[in-house]
């Protein structure tokens, strides 16, 4: 039975039960009937009813059970402690797993120069179109006065803290935490510099994200003190840079690129949105000009010595925006729209990408060679 158990993950945690502390106990009765009691991290755990769910079928699976009871309990402050131990290890401090030398994390940040480009909406699709892919894909909304993630990923749950950790929700696959998980209602958030710069820290360090392969950071326009912020807690964090075909907005993403040069960080492409209206008779409308992705593009090319391309170029569409206000994104509810067709291929350009292996320790030890006719000539 606890080798049943053993193949039932926490929702949240994604580790097995058992191995967490979560098994209280397993009683047989008479006739198959199975009692087991389960430990909750939280008291009003919002995923209680999966994991009976889950322990229940796992149970029942086995031969000779004939019905399977499950009792739930909630974790004392020790037992708390001890699965914070588990997953995070004796550091008093929280630290930024992304920021550590041996990560495997690939962080992108996607900044826009100015508002209204389409940035959350092109956050939200390549995060589900990720995690579609098979990726363990998280989500910091960290436009922290004009958060609107959570809405745009259907993410209606609310973060869970087991001692000092916080749990994210997640949907469609993706764990995503914003400051609007902890504001009532609709409420603005009134911050100045060091309390965001508080807030992103906190998102970073404190919530267990587990093994991302993807980060996805949903920037505020502009080069305010987020960006900065960013560029001091993830150095190695990559610039995704949003615009429309607009030549004046293209002049400002150019700026909010640019940011990377200074931050000493990578720019991983641009992507252009809002290119073009498709008409019922097949033309296009360039609503808002042409080749202001392009520009950009070639623009960061020059000034960082190194190709950034065009990651690719998303046409208007309706569904995009309605698909955002569902909470469903559009490469889920309808992959083969045009729009989504361009953003599911600029995310398997982001998941071709090996996960990096900068920083960390290799096995190799140098040979040293005094006499140079000793030198290998292969």
């Amino acid at each position: 039975m606890r080798e049943a158990l053993s193949r039932v993950e926490d929702p949240e945690i994604h580790r097995p039960i058992t191995e967490i502390g979560m098994v209280k106990d397993i009683t047989v009765g008479e006739g198959g009937v199975v009692d087991v009691g389960i430990y909750l991290t939280v008291a009003g755990c919002p995923m209680r009813d999966r994991i009976t769910r889950d322990v229940k079928a796992a149970v029942e699976a086995l031969p000779g059970v004939s019905d399977v009871r499950v009792e739930l309990d909630v974790m004392s402050d020790e037992q708390r402690s001890e699965l914070r131990r588990t997953l995070r290890g004796d550091s008093a401090e929280p630290r930024i797993p992304f920021a550590e030398p041996g990560s495997l994390t690939r962080v992108y940040c996607v900044a826009s120069g100015k508002g209204g480009v389409g940035k959350s909406s092109v956050t939200v699709n390549l995060a589900a179109a990720l995690a579609a892919r098979g990726l363990s894909v998280g989500v910091v909304d960290a436009d922290i006065y004009g958060h609107s993630v959570p809405r745009m990923l259907g993410a209606s749950g609310k973060p869970t803290k087991v001692e000092s950790m916080i749990m994210p929700p997640q949907a469609h696959g993706v764990k995503v935490i914003s400051i609007g998980m902890f504001t009532p209602g609709n409420s603005p958030v009134v911050w100045r510099g060091p309390m965001l710069h508080r807030a992103l820290q906190q998102f970073l360090a404190d919530v267990f994200w587990g093994d991302l392969d993807i980060l996805l950071l949903d920037l505020p326009p502009g080069t305010g003190d987020i960006a900065i912020s960013v560029a001091q807690l993830i150095p190695n964090a990559e610039i995704l840079v949003v615009t429309t075909p607009q030549q004046a907005a293209a002049e400002v993403a150019e700026r909010a690129g640019a940011i990377a040069m200074q931050t000493r960080q990578r720019i991983a492409g641009v992507v252009e949105n809002m290119s073009w209206l498709e008409l019922p008779d097949g033309q296009r409308m360039e609503l808002f000009g042409s080749g202001g992705g392009q520009l950009v593009a070639d623009s960061l090319s020059r000034s960082a010595g190194a190709e950034v391309p065009l990651l690719g170029q998303v046409p208007l569409d309706q569904r995009l925006r309605e698909n955002g206000d569902a909470g469903t994104p559009l490469v889920l509810a309808e992959p083969t729209a045009p729009a989504a067709q361009v953003l599911l291929d600029v995310a398997k350009r982001l998941s071709v990408r090996a996960r990096g292996l900068a920083g960390q320790m290799l096995s190799v030890t140098p040979v040293r060679r005094s006499n140079p006719a000793e030198r290998s000539t292969g």
